[in-house]
């Protein structure tokens, strides 16, 4: 169904699960459980997954019919994936080790996406959580995945509020520092390895996103291929120094603008100006 081919195309997961009670917000089950809730979605991921695996079986046993040491291996691996996924458990809950990885990922199952969950908070447990989170969390503790609590009532309200300072002190009353969606995002980034990088020039400044370890032509790809293709070297402000100093010019004053070349790993908040031959 089209539920299940939206997933299949995404690099990651967010699950939203309830985790608050209110009488006057009716849940279509008739009662909040988040371990419930996301079993129901997990279910429906499991069963796919294991059409999948089971397709990948019919293959890696004919492979191994002809006694390949490599090929038994591998039916063996996808044999070890497959019972997993029959026991009603996550592909990503699974311990794979560095040899099983490639049929792993070969399988491409849903269940082995990385996940994000996000608990949906009253105001008076968006610090501490509640009865619902401290379940939900000691359910999907075996999957090492993060879990951020966030008020949807609250984040209504922070966008009804007109100016920054509105905002933060109405954050301040609640005893956060920042809104949710602001976790989630970096939480999200996280999750797919990315980070961002800044130019700047007289016009505008954009933030650009590549991937953590990418190297300044790879970086400078982002924004344009012939910036890769032709790249020299890249002139970068750390983040920390243009806050402490506060403009391009006190930076190059203080000789903190560093020259980088090809092998250069860009850090997240890095402000960059490319040189490149077009």
């Amino acid at each position: 169904n089209q539920f299940l081919a939206n997933i299949r195309e995404v690099d990651a997961i967010i699950h939203v699960v309830r985790c608050f009670d209110n009488d006057n917000v009716i849940h279509v089950d008739g009662s909040v459980d988040p371990v419930r809730d996301k079993e129901i979605i997990d279910t429906e991921l499991i069963l796919k997954d294991i059409e999948t695996a089971e397709k990948k079986l019919d293959k890696l046993k004919k492979a191994a019919k002809g006694g390949d040491k490599a090929a038994v291996r591998e039916l063996e691996i996808g044999t070890k994936i497959y019972n997993h996924l029959e026991n009603g458990k996550t592909a990503r809950s699974l311990q794979i080790e560095d040899d099983e990885r490639e049929i792993y990922n070969d399988m491409y199952l849903l269940t082995a996406k990385p996940i994000l969950y996000v608990c949906n908070v009253d105001e008076d447990s968006i610090l501490n959580g509640n009865k619902h989170t401290k379940v939900f969390q000691e359910a999907v503790s075996a999957e090492s995945a993060e879990i951020i609590l966030v008020s949807a009532q609250i984040e209504a309200d922070i966008a009804e509020l007109d100016t920054k300072e509105e905002r933060q002190e109405f954050l301040e009353d609640m005893g956060l520092s920042e809104p949710g969606v602001n976790r989630v995002i970096l939480a999200s980034y996280k999750l797919l390895n990315l980070i961002t990088y800044f130019t700047a020039g007289e016009k505008e400044v954009r933030a650009w996103t590549v991937r953590k370890g990418a190297k300044a032509p790879e970086a400078a790809g982002v924004i344009h291929t012939d910036f890769e293709k032709g790249f020299i070297r890249a002139q970068v402000i750390k983040y920390d120094d243009f806050i402490e100093f506060g403009s391009e010019a006190k930076v190059k004053v203080a000789g903190k603008l560093g020259l980088e070349g090809k092998e250069y790993i860009v850090k997240d908040g890095d402000i960059m100006h490319f040189l490149f031959n077009v």
